[in-house]
């Protein structure tokens, strides 16, 4: 086994032409590298394309909104307005009763 495999594995961040990724799957037996980049979107390198990439190990972003395609402002109003009442919904209240 290569010494670039063994160094890496599921949940590790990394980044080829400024473009951060992270590491989502590694199947050896088929030879594959599955990555997620920051905006959701997946894409899949043989391990010969891997090599080729030359990607480097980078720090995880800040915020993880990226790939739920919601603003961070949106997603504040939400929580806060629930915070300011003293109420969280209770998941049950929502379903049908008949």
């Amino acid at each position: 086994m290569a010494e670039w495999l063994r160094e890496m594995s599921v949940g590790e961040w990394y980044e080829a032409g400024g473009d951060p990724f992270e590491i989502v799957g590694v199947d050896t037996k088929a030879e594959v590298v599955l990555v997620q980049y920051f905006d959701g979107t997946l894409e899949e390198f043989d391990f010969d394309s891997w090599v080729e990439l030359a990607a480097r190990p980078a720090a995880p972003p800040e915020d993880y909104s990226g790939a739920i395609d919601i603003g961070r402002e949106d997603y504040a109003e939400e929580s806060d307005s629930r915070v300011r009442s003293g109420r969280w919904d209770n998941p049950l209240d929502l379903l049908d009763t008949r």
